[in-house]
């Protein structure tokens, strides 16, 4: 099963921890974006919208990734523990995923992106964003210990990437005691979660050079 992914990106991390969990090996092939690796013919072939991660598993194609991971559970995760089968718990796990999609990952993104890529100056309006996605998820952790309830899912590995990288740009996730310890919980159950640290840990470098 092939995989194009770039280490430091928290939707391949959040991949990589998923088949991790449902105990699948993955043939990692790393693109270099910045060389302009993903817009090549052969990788265009692939996935003609050029973004990853990708995943390749035998003759099916698919990105997105949360799409992918949904994938992996639902084909290898026998047990049913990371993607529930229960209708109520499987649509609240896709809720989580796509607030993290839409509303928690892209706070980060508009946010820290254009400093990180551009040397652009902090954007105060987009920073608001940011602590409204945390004020948000610290919400919906009222009285749960998971994202979804109290057993951990996908939704989980997810926003664990995610917050991964607030940390790893020293955001102050202490201000949100659900999250924080949330947080700790998953650093404990999440399968991946060490290399997914330390994959984000060139986000540090990157942030420090510029």
């Amino acid at each position: 099963m092939d995989f194009y992914y770039m280490p430091p990106s928290a939707p391949c991390r959040a991949v990589e921890m998923t088949a991790k969990a449902v105990g699948v090996e993955l043939n990692k092939k790393v693109l270099n974006l910045p060389a302009g690796e993903h817009l090549k013919p052969e990788f265009l072939k692939i996935n003609p919208q050029h973004t990853i991660p990708t995943l390749v598993d035998g003759d099916f194609t698919l990105w997105e990734s949360r799409a992918v991971m949904v994938y992996l559970c639902e084909k290898y995760d026998k047990t049913q523990k990371w993607y529930p089968e229960c209708p109520k718990l499987r649509a609240m796990v896709n809720q989580r995923l796509y607030f993290d999609m839409g509303t928690f990952y892209k706070s980060f993104a508009d946010y820290y992106y254009p400093q990180i890529m551009k040397k652009a100056p902090a954007d105060p309006e987009m920073f608001k964003k940011v602590e409204a996605a945390f004020e948000f998820f610290n919400t919906f952790l009222d009285g749960k210990k998971f994202a979804a309830g109290n057993n951990v899912t996908v939704a989980d590995i997810a926003l664990l990437a995610s917050v991964t990288n607030f940390e790893a740009v020293k955001f102050d996730i202490s201000k949100y005691a659900n999250v924080a310890k949330w947080y700790e919980e998953c650093k404990k159950v999440v399968p991946g979660y060490a290399e997914n640290l330390e994959a984000c840990l060139s986000y540090k470098r990157i942030v420090k050079e510029n």
